[in-house]
Formats: C-alpha cells, structure tokens, sequence
C-alpha cells in the first residue's frame, strides 16, 4: 500500500470514506458527475471536454479514481501552486445586518456558540473530558472530532444534557453521539438517508452511512441493553423532512448538510430542521466553511463549501422568522495548527482542508427556536 493511502486509510470521517473505498463491497458504476466532482475536488477545474470524462470512465470504484488523480503530476502541480492560508479580511467586518448578532474573539467550549474549529479548543478541559466521555483520543486533532464535541458543549451550555430529553439526530453514519446520549438516559432517535438518496456516492460502502442500530453502538461508552431501550433508528431524506417528525428537545448534525445538493438545499435544511423541535428548543449543526473567500465556493451534488454571506443570509432569514440564532463568531484561530492547511489525501493535524482551490474548516451553528 502507498503512503497516500496509508494516511487516507487511517483517516476518520466522511471526507475520507467518500474517496476511500477499498477492502468493501464494491460501488455502484461511477457516472459523470462523480467523474466531474473528482476534477474539481482534486485539480481545481473543470473537465476540458467531454473526451476527459470519458478517460475516467473505466473505473470501477471511487477508490481506483481517487488513484487515477493522485498519481499524476498535475495533481501535484497543483498542490505546489497553492499559497499558505492567511485569515482573510472579510472574516473582521461586521454583519451588514445588525441584527445578526456578531461577535470576533477566540471561541471557546466552556461558553460555546456558534464558532469555527481552531487550536486552543483541542486544549481545553472541557474538550478533554468530552473526548474521554467518548473514547475518544483527546490528542486527536482532527476537526470531525471537534464536531462532536461542540455540539455536546452547546447543549451542556443549554442545560439539554439530562434524563429524558428527546434528541434527533440526521445523517449520523457511525458516529458516537447516540451512544453517549443513550448513556445519559436521554431518549434518542438516530436517522441515515435512505439508501436510494445516497446510491452512487459513497456512503454506504466506506461505512459512513447507518441502515440500522449496529453501527451506532459504540461498546466502550454504553451497555448494549441500555443503548437498546434508549435509541431508536430511522430513514430519513434530509431534503424531505417528515412532517409527523417533531416534539424533540433538540436535533443535531455533523457535517451532513453541506451534502444536500446545493447551498440552497443545504440553508434550507437548518430552517426546515427547526419544525422538529419544541418551541424554545435547539438545533445545532456543523458543516464545512470556505475560509478562502466570501464570493467564489466550490459547490456541486455533492459537497457544498458555505461562505460567510450564505451563514448571514440564513441568520437573516432566521431572525426574521422569530427564531435566535446563537451569536456568530468567525474567529479562526491563531496558533500554529490554526495556519496549517492538510492536503488530500490527508492526515492529521487536521483543522483546514484543502478542497479545490478553497480552504475550508468546520463551523457549528447552533439556533433557539422561537418560543412560540
């Protein structure tokens, strides 16, 4: 095995099980627009013509595309040309909305809001205990790890941690929260897209997709009979949210949204999310954040990069109807990890990605229904 896919091997998170598929049942037929989405996420253009596409066609698998990329000098080329991330200006100003409320200062998960992943957090106390609550490695630098336990911080700041609460939870793949929710006696409902919303991508034979309970108990975190009486699994379209879904206490993602299809999709699905809480109850979601620019993003089927006007546009449109959106702090970091930007096929620290010609992070936003 070549070093690149020893590292992408050993990488957690749906990034990496999306272009890495080896040693499992074998992928529907790769079709254009996954060809396509290769040319973007790998090279930063757009196939030439349709003769580059049909190069791509014999592959079998994502695996053996993803090989197709990375072993070309382009591909490399392109690595090389990119410039070392600097936090850009647009990131300081004010909301051109006031009433959006802002604030630019090192967020922190003793007083969570909604922030982006950076350094310091990984040092926390508060991230410490979360992990190990988890089993998770607190050394892991890895941003899907501080996915996880940012949501876990806003709802211990919300007071939603106890016996009892009701939590939903959307495109939870294998993830821990409804083991460690279930631990806290809280009643849970755990959702995955059905299989064919997800047919093509991925998903569903890297293990990042759930079909039932079994992926979602995690041993060292919770009994099976106790995960048993308090999780409960279900099929849902992110797109086409059951109306007779709701009265929960909360819901929650992890770098789900972003895809849904488009920016558009992606918006819509926090709003639409809000009608299976309570009022006054919570919702919180991370996704992926372009750090490079405020105009230009990579957006396609698959992967949508959110800039910091679709996350005021959606605050916008939040406030507007009645909800509170917790306050938006794009502080990105200023230690030495905070600067480092991971290149496919990845590995760790891992807190900004390359993706195309964008770099991106991970932003939690967190949003209190209206109370009536």
């Amino acid at each position: 095995m070549d070093n690149f896919s020893k590292r992408l091997k050993a990488l957690p998170g749906k990034v990496s099980g999306f272009l890495h598929s080896r040693g499992r049942k074998a992928a529907p037929p790769l079709n254009a627009q996954a060809i396509k989405w290769a040319f973007r996420f790998f090279l930063g253009r757009e196939p030439r013509n349709r003769k580059e596409i049909a190069k791509h066609a014999h592959h079998a698998d994502i695996e053996s595309l993803r090989r197709s990329f990375v072993d070309t000098v382009e591909f490399r080329t392109f690595l090389s040309s990119q410039r070392p991330w600097a936090a850009p200006l647009f990131l300081l100003a004010r909301p051109v909305n006031s009433a959006i409320p802002f604030m630019f200062s090192p967020p922190s998960l003793a007083t969570p809001t909604s922030q982006m992943c950076t350094e310091a957090q990984f040092h926390e106390e508060a991230h410490r205990k979360i992990c190990n609550a988890l089993a998770i490695d607190p050394a892991h630098i890895h941003r899907k790890t501080w996915e996880f336990v940012w949501i876990i911080a806003g709802l211990r700041r919300a007071g939603l941690l106890r016996p009892g609460i009701r939590a939903l939870g959307f495109g939870v793949g294998n993830e821990p929260l409804p083991a460690f929710f279930a631990r806290l006696g809280m009643e849970v409902l755990a959702t995955d897209a059905p299989q064919e919303a997800i047919a093509g991508q991925g998903w569903d034979t890297t293990g990042q997709h759930a079909a039932g309970l079994e992926q979602l108990w995690h041993p060292k975190i919770v009994g099976r009979e106790h995960f048993d009486k308090h999780v409960s699994f279900a099929q849902v379209d992110m797109n086409a949210i059951p109306a007779n879904l709701g009265g929960f206490d909360f819901c929650w993602s992890s770098c789900c949204f972003e895809h849904l299809g488009s920016i558009e999709k992606g918006l819509d699905f926090v709003c639409n999310s809000l009608s299976t809480v309570k009022p006054g109850g919570l919702v919180l979601h991370t996704t992926e954040f372009n750090l490079s620019s405020n105009d230009e993003t990579f957006e396609d089927q698959t992967l949508s990069l959110f800039r910091r006007r679709d996350i005021e546009a959606l605050y916008a449109r939040l406030i507007e109807e009645g909800h509170k959106p917790w306050p938006i702090n794009f502080y990105p970091g200023m230690g030495e990890m905070d600067a480092h930007v991971d290149l496919p096929p990845f590995a760790t620290p891992h807190l900004k990605i390359q993706l195309g010609k964008y770099v991106s992070t991970s932003i939690g936003l967190a949003v209190q229904k209206a109370a009536s």
